[in-house]
């Protein structure tokens, strides 16, 4: 399927599916929502009551939210387990165009994220000193995950419209038993059926406000 590298408001890059119509990341700028939604809604919270970490990130895309955990992790020194999900990974022609690393404060880290997209998948390689970083490809529903894991659940999935597989009850469940008691699961997805799918497996929800061009985010907690 085709993808187009697009220029979002921040400077940073996003790709486009026209056959989807669908973006990869906000438009009103790639690098600004994911350190909202992910990282300051759910990194951050989560290292409150912890400096080790699980982390299972759904639909590891274009591997932004992975470089930006590695970069927090070094500033704050944490311990990082976080394994990734891509069932359909990009070529690495397009992943090298990607202009997260070649400018700003990400500028130290290009080898670090074509080490992301070249390293061997379902082999953990340490990526820093205290993050390990393993990806499967894999869909959701095909992996088996362990009980009670993972503090914190990157759900970065295709909206509802463009893959409902993936916003679904079995899913959510499945997760919902692979997280430890109060761990997260954060999504940009603020639909009020995804809200209720989440509620009725158990989570606690919270609609948190968005980066900019999105009103909402949510946060699932396991109690």
């Amino acid at each position: 399927m085709d993808k187009q590298i697009i220029l979002t408001d921040d400077g940073s890059h996003t790709l486009f599916i026209p056959d989807l119509n669908e973006h990869y990341h906000s438009t009103f700028g790639a690098i600004q929502e994911s350190e909202h939604i992910f990282i300051r809604s759910g990194l951050h919270y989560c290292m409150q009551f912890s400096r080790n970490l699980n982390i299972l990130e759904v639909g590891m895309g274009t591997g932004l939210n992975v470089l930006l955990s590695v970069a927090e992790s070094k500033q704050h020194a944490l311990s990082i387990q976080y394994t990734a999900l891509e069932p359909y990974p990009l070529p690495l022609s397009l992943a090298s165009e990607l202009n997260y690393a070649k400018s700003g404060k990400l500028k130290a880290y290009q080898k670090l994220f074509n080490d992301i997209h070249t390293d061997d998948w379902c082999t953990p390689v340490m990526l820093h000193p205290g993050f390990v970083f393993k990806k499967l490809k894999s869909t959701i529903q095909e992996m088996v995950l362990q009980n009670n894991c993972f503090q914190l659940v990157y759900f970065d999935a295709f909206s509802p419209a463009v893959q409902p597989e993936m916003w679904t009850s079995a899913v959510f469940v499945k997760i919902f038993t692979a997280m430890v008691s109060a761990g997260i699961l954060v999504t940009y997805c603020a639909k009020g059926s995804v809200k209720k799918l989440l509620k009725e497996v158990g989570f606690r929800v919270e609609s948190l406000q968005g980066p900019p061009g999105k009103r909402e985010i949510t946060r699932a907690i396991k109690p």
